[in-house]
């Protein structure tokens, strides 16, 4: 992946999008493969908005049962299995354990039909997706970290996860790859019209402060919460924030869908990476589009109902990390942001402007088909959506044969055996490249921080094949180590030193960014 701005000038395009999170990256990648001429450019790095502050969870979404969103579930479920299959190295099968006590809100009776229901809209899925009911005494022996005083029961059910930014990564990289023009940290400041109609926009590149007209005979905006700000989107959305917070690993590789008792709403203990998220939290959010923080209050909730359900109570000191990101939605009166529904809908202009407002995570590309459909059908064009049952870019063969031949070809590297299970999971087969690369420098098997199973060799391949342009883009997206560690700043010296070479960072180069990550 080499970033190229030059490559936006001089010609026309059959499709602009303006927006690098998942809806874009589907979107770019969709279009490219149906042949159409496409550039994406995204104002910050890849996924650095809401696609980077998610869950990391492909998910039906069992809450939405009790609002009868069936429609979205059901959509949200098929895709679910859609990405499994064509990206068992990028979305991976994640069961969840459901407690039920005396005091809780569902009981087991409506909790085991909404299971049933969950299994039913997804198509009975198989054995290792759907429920199983467990009594007392099961149930806490599988999830000894939670409290076993007043608990019924409980149920385990089948979902997804992923690493979001990384999803999105990939999804750029295919684009790439068959034509596509993708450039980061270039915003668009204006949008050029003939006769009424949109034919291109003013591009920005961020890093030059050059200016390039951009010729496209449609324009789609998939750019998240920045398009609350303007006319006419700001009358189509409504935004949520949601944080989480990173804690110590628990026992056990299930996640925990727990209900917060002050005020009713669904929260999740994930494990990822080898540490554990908590969230989310879900607020109207009225604030800078482009300084999302966490606040103090939002630890404490967290913290708070997650301490309602653990043996051991976690404290402020024991966050490692936190994020939050802002969710768009569609427009609606519900008074709390987690009544109003997920689903998506495609607004246009009356210059032609495509607009993605809502969506999840799950079901981004099943949405972007819509998208391109609609492009195709403005420019006369008849090609089908080509993303359905096609493996994902980086997507391996035969997945059993090539686990068993990277495992095998990481053990004689001296790669430790949990960092090469998330390599697979990270590159695909992209990771031989990682492997070349220790071939070359031994000590780059090495374990970046102890706790964490990221290698240098990987962080290696990062800065110099995925358009890392800052050491914050490297660190937080291309491997997300500034969430998952608390690093100081010797530590951070020392990773950038061993990428200035890939991305080209002088001594003075290296200090700026450092003081960037710290801050």
């Amino acid at each position: 992946m080499r970033r190229d701005p030059a490559k936006l000038a001089g010609r026309e395009f059959d499709l602009l999008v303006v927006g690098g999170g998942i809806y874009g990256a589907w979107t770019a990648y969709d279009a490219a493969l149906r042949g159409l001429r496409v550039a994406i450019v995204e104002q910050g790095d890849w996924a650095s908005g809401t696609s980077c502050a998610s869950s990391k969870l492909i998910h039906g979404g069992l809450r939405y049962l009790e609002t009868y969103d069936f429609k979205l579930v059901r959509k949200a479920l098929r895709e679910r299995q859609l990405l499994l299959k064509n990206a068992p190295h990028r979305v991976w099968p994640l069961r969840f354990g459901v407690p039920v006590y005396e005091d809780s809100r569902v009981g087991m009776l409506q909790l085991k039909a909404g299971l049933v229901l969950y299994d039913l809209l997804a198509g009975f899925p198989g054995v290792a997706m759907a429920h199983r009911r467990f009594n007392r005494a099961a149930f806490a022996r599988n999830f000894s970290f939670l409290k076993e005083d007043g608990m019924k029961g409980g149920f385990t059910y089948g979902d997804a996860q992923t690493d979001d930014a990384r999803l999105v990564l990939e999804l750029i990289s295919g684009a790439m790859e068959i034509g596509a023009v993708c450039v980061n940290y270039c915003r668009v400041t204006g949008i050029q019209e003939t006769d009424g109609k949109v034919s291109g926009a003013t591009v920005e590149d961020l890093l030059d402060h050059s200016i390039v007209q951009v010729a496209a005979r449609q324009t789609v905006y998939t750019a998240g919460q920045w398009m609350a700000a303007n006319k006419p989107t700001s009358e189509w959305c409504r935004l949520s924030k949601g944080t989480h917070l990173v804690m110590p690993a628990l026992p056990g590789e299930e996640a925990v869908l727990l209900t917060a008792k002050s005020d009713g709403r669904v929260f999740f203990i994930i494990p990822w990476y080898g540490m554990t998220l908590l969230g989310t939290t879900d607020s109207d959010y009225r604030g800078d589009a482009d300084h999302v923080t966490v606040d103090p209050n939002e630890i404490a909730y967290l913290l708070g109902e997650a301490n309602n359900y653990l043996n051991t109570a976690w404290t402020e000191q024991d966050v490692v990390g936190s994020y939050a990101g802002v969710r768009v939605m569609k427009r609606s009166d519900a008074a709390s942001p987690s009544a109003v529904s997920r689903d998506w809908e495609l607004k246009s202009a009356g210059n032609g402007v495509h607009y993605s407002i809502g969506g999840k995570l799950t079901s981004a590309r099943e949405d972007a088909k819509v998208i391109v459909d609609a492009v195709c059908n403005e420019l006369g064009i008849t090609s089908k959506c080509a993303t359905v049952n096609r493996p994902f870019p980086w997507a391996p063969n035969n997945l059993p044969e090539w686990q068993a031949q990277s495992i095998s070809r990481a053990e004689k590297l001296g790669i430790d055996s949990e960092s090469v299970h998330w390599l697979m999971r990270r590159h695909g087969k992209r990771v031989d490249e990682v492997f070349h690369i220790i071939d070359l420098l031994p000590a780059m098997a090495e374990r970046i921080t102890p706790t964490l199973p990221f290698i240098f060799a990987d962080l290696i391949l990062c800065a110099r094949d995925e358009m890392a342009i800052h050491l914050n883009d490297l660190l937080r997206r291309r491997m997300p180590l500034l969430i998952l560690a608390k690093m100081n700043e010797a530590e951070l010296q020392h990773v950038a030193k061993v990428v200035a070479k890939a991305m080209g960072l002088s001594e003075r180069d290296i200090a700026r960014e450092v003081r960037a990550c710290l801050e």
